[in-house]
């Protein structure tokens, strides 16, 4: 049986957030069994210490303009957890306590790579209880307009996704497939940053957002330049992201999802309607004990990079 896990010990990252401009400090630390993951907004003292707290629950998202925000009825919030999310679902992070003095998780370089780093260098502890899992019965989607999300049924974890940027020759139209076991969200999409057109980088600014945003912590793209001095980190870096962004977002189900995700032009809200319609639906998942047959059942060597389907194909 596959048992929950918790960190050993806590770490600290301090960074500036994205949206604000502003510095935050967050501390990761040890929680109990089937604590689940909770961020506490320790700066906001008129609250009592539960009444700071949001769980990081898919049925608490409240924005998903530019990046995924939970709180809670009391008025606790915190913003662009995706991040943070990606890094502790695939790290097989079960349970956390996440205290933060601002209203977003530091944004860093952008990509989710120092917080697997600081993941691993405090270390797992194992827990006393199984760790639950989300297994998908049937296949669920949500479309609106060219925008198409699907969950169907699989022994593992399976993020596919394709982004269309046609106009926006730096970008393209990518692909990719990552299967989230054996350390490949680390090796093939940790490192990836977030990404952002020039005009529209500037409108946001003009409008008091993204205020803390630069080329150290995005992808800035003018038609058809990468803006950012050092390049990209890799070829499909767009398409990447966007496959952890939906790791992150995922991971707001409560548990490990068993079950193919795959986005055509997906984002932070229509990632969070697929949940919402899965979560609608009793025929449509089972929460069950995960046990190791289920999750070795299909371990073999994977390869990530498959052939470029067309729009249509998805």
């Amino acid at each position: 049986m596959s048992m929950q896990h918790t960190l050993k010990n806590s770490f600290t990252i301090t960074d500036i957030g994205l949206h604000s401009g502003r510095d935050v400090t967050m501390t990761a630390h040890p929680a109990g069994v089937d604590h689940g993951i909770v961020f506490k907004r320790i700066d906001m003292t008129n609250l009592s210490p539960a009444d700071q707290s949001v769980k990081a629950l898919w049925n608490n998202v409240v924005d998903t303009r530019l990046c995924t925000v939970i709180a809670n009825d009391k008025g606790a919030h915190v913003g662009t957890i995706e991040h943070l999310m990606a890094a502790l679902r695939a790290c097989g992070v079960d349970n956390a306590l996440i205290e933060i003095n601002a209203a977003e998780v530091p944004v860093i370089d952008g990509s989710s790579i120092r917080f697997v780093e600081e993941i691993e260098k405090v270390g797992l502890h194992v827990q006393s209880a199984p760790r639950r899992a989300i297994r998908i019965l049937k296949e669920v989607k949500i479309k609106e307009g060219d925008k198409v999300i699907t969950l169907s049924p699989s022994n593992v974890p399976v993020f596919e996704g394709l982004i269309d940027y046609s106009s926006v020759p730096a970008i393209g139209v990518q692909s990719f497939t990552l299967k989230l076991v054996n350390g490949n969200f680390k090796h093939d999409v940790a490192d990836c940053r977030t990404f952002g057109l020039l005009q529209d980088v500037e409108a946001m600014k003009a409008a008091g957002l993204a205020l803390g945003g630069s080329m150290d912590n995005a992808v800035v793209v003018d038609d058809d330049r990468v803006l950012n001095p050092e390049g990209l980190r890799c070829r499909d870096e767009f398409i990447r992201h966007k496959i952890l962004d939906a790791v992150g977002d995922i991971a707001l189900a409560g548990g490990l999802m068993l079950g193919h995700y795959k986005g055509l032009r997906g984002g932070h809200a229509m990632n969070n309607k697929v949940l919402h319609a899965l979560f609608a639906d009793p025929d449509a998942y089972e929460i069950i004990d995960l046990y190791l047959d289920i999750a070795e059942a299909d371990m073999a060597i994977y390869n990530d990079i498959s052939p470029k389907p067309s729009v249509a194909a998805l």
